[in-house]
């Protein structure tokens, strides 16, 4: 959300405020985009990498502040649970050998980061759902100690009434039976055991449409090829546990309205759309605020004085609806510019699977958007929606849709006819000829071996359970492995099950 909240609490007339001050955002921003004020010098790309602290014994390391601390370094910042943190990387060109760069930058902050950690007695470790993660974890006295945070989590419980409830059937273990969760919490905590990479693609007003669109056919395929969050409170459950989970943890629907069919404030969305103020004007309409938060800036006002406006209450707002891909406004020295971000992707299992995974989005993303005949007016806004949860419960063993080839397995669908693609959209993009066969070749290794880290986990484990040891400590014994592949740094597709 990126805001911090005040220590108050709502009125009726507060709320009332808000939505009038929201819609005149709105107002604001529909003359924005008729007058086309927004800046694009380049095509730039930006990162957000969200982490697990875990202590000697791999449990969950409460301990982000110290952390943080001895860090000391301000692309760190702190996330909701104080097993978090998170690294924020500066937008850059996507250009040129920008992601080797990247690459070697990333892996460099991040060791110092875990050296700096171990004198706090954690240890930090990229992966999309720790699974040493126990029910008392999810206790509200482990929230960080953030005010916007603990009114969040206030706000989602007093709209919805009752507790949480965590319940799904699992993709089955090697040689196993579905596994089934069902569990309450006490808190949003649950939410941050979902942790995940967003990627950020800054773009022209006129080209946010297709970007978007775009960036919805490929969220199944996403979720499939990158998968490593198999395991949730000692079960087996989808390859991507965190779509799911992350859906559930911020639901603010009683049963009674999921039956009406209200929209879930975690949301893939219902259509494909024109213009980027559709996903806007859709969050005002169908959400209410949780965090009504007014400031003093009048935005029509800024705009006929000639500057941009902060729109700071259609923010705080949209970053209470978790799209998973979502619009941003923002501005950088009082210049606005338009943002696609996109949310799907899990943290880990290594830098460059991370590299790999944005190279391989960004790529097929452009080819998409700039195809004479998009995708979307081939194939129903409901099948990319449908193979988002293929993708996340099945893993490569998903079924996935796409027009003019029908129902494919994503490793299949990736080789035949997106890889090629996202070499592409890449050579379209400047990116140079060694960063475009790196991380894409990374891609077509991964579907040649149909190892993803959510199949690494659970063939591990279920070796490890093969040998006598219970769901407890195998899950610790993976763990273990998964830290050391994890900084020795190869991908995925390379690492031995045991």
């Amino acid at each position: 959300m990126g805001k911090d909240v005040s220590d108050r609490t709502f009125s009726r007339e507060d709320r009332q405020r808000y939505r009038e001050k929201v819609q005149r955002c709105l107002d604001a921003l529909a003359r924005m985009l008729t007058d086309d004020v927004f800046s694009f010098p380049q095509q730039q790309m930006g990162l957000e990498i969200e982490l697990n602290l875990v202590d000697q014994k791999l449990r969950p390391a409460m301990a982000n502040s110290e952390v943080l601390e001895k860090i000391d370094d301000p692309s760190f910042t702190t996330e909701l649970s104080q097993h978090n943190l998170e690294i924020n990387v500066p937008p850059r060109p996507l250009a040129g050998n920008e992601a080797v760069d990247l690459e070697q930058e990333l892996r460099r902050t991040f060791d110092n980061a875990d050296t700096k950690a171990k004198d706090a007695g954690a240890a930090i470790v990229l992966i999309g759902v720790l699974p040493t993660l126990r029910r008392e974890h999810f206790d509200p006295r482990w929230l960080t100690s953030n005010r916007r945070y603990t009114v969040l989590n206030d706000e989602i419980f007093a709209a919805r009434g009752e507790e949480m409830v965590l319940h799904m059937e699992g993709s089955p273990m090697p040689g196993g039976e579905p596994e089934r969760l069902r569990s309450y919490a006490e808190s949003i905590l649950p939410e941050a055991a979902c942790t995940s990479v967003q990627l950020h693609l800054q773009v022209q007003p006129d080209h946010f449409a297709a970007h978007w669109n775009a960036a919805q056919c490929l969220a199944g395929v996403q979720v499939a090829l990158a998968a490593n969050s198999p395991f949730l409170l000692g079960k087996a459950l989808w390859h991507e546990t965190r779509i799911p989970l992350f859906q559930q943890a911020t639901d603010t629907r009683p049963q009674e309205l999921q039956n009406q069919g209200v929209r879930p404030r975690v949301w893939f969305g219902e259509r494909w759309i024109t213009s980027i103020f559709d996903l806007f004007e859709e969050n005002v309409r169908y959400f209410q605020g949780l965090l009504p938060v007014i400031d003093d800036e009048d935005p029509i006002a800024e705009l006929a004085a000639g500057r941009a406006p902060q729109l700071s209450e259609l923010r705080l707002h949209n970053g209470t609806v978790w799209r998973w891909n979502r619009p941003v406004y923002d501005l950088v020295d009082g210049v606005p510019h338009l943002r696609v971000e996109n949310r799907v992707l899990p943290a880990g299992p290594t830098i460059v699977d991370i590299l790999a995974n944005a190279a391989f989005f960004y790529g097929a993303q452009r080819a998409l958007a700039t195809q004479e005949r998009p995708l979307w007016t081939q194939m129903s806004f409901q099948a990319a929606e449908e193979n988002l949860y293929s993708g996340a419960r099945h893993g490569m063993g998903a079924q996935l849709y796409w027009p003019g080839i029908g129902w494919v397995p994503p490793d299949e669908l990736v080789l035949r006819r997106l890889l090629p693609m996202a070499h592409e959209g890449l050579r379209e993009l400047g990116v140079s000829d060694a960063a475009r066969e790196r991380y894409l070749g990374i891609i077509e290794q991964r579907c040649v071996a149909r190892r993803t880290g959510s199949s690494w986990q659970r063939e591990t484990v279920a070796q490890l359970e093969q040998r006598g040891a219970d769901r407890e400590a195998a899950l610790i014994g993976m763990l273990r492995r998964y830290i050391d592949l994890m900084h020795a740094g190869n991908p995925v597709h390379t690492w031995p099950v045991w």
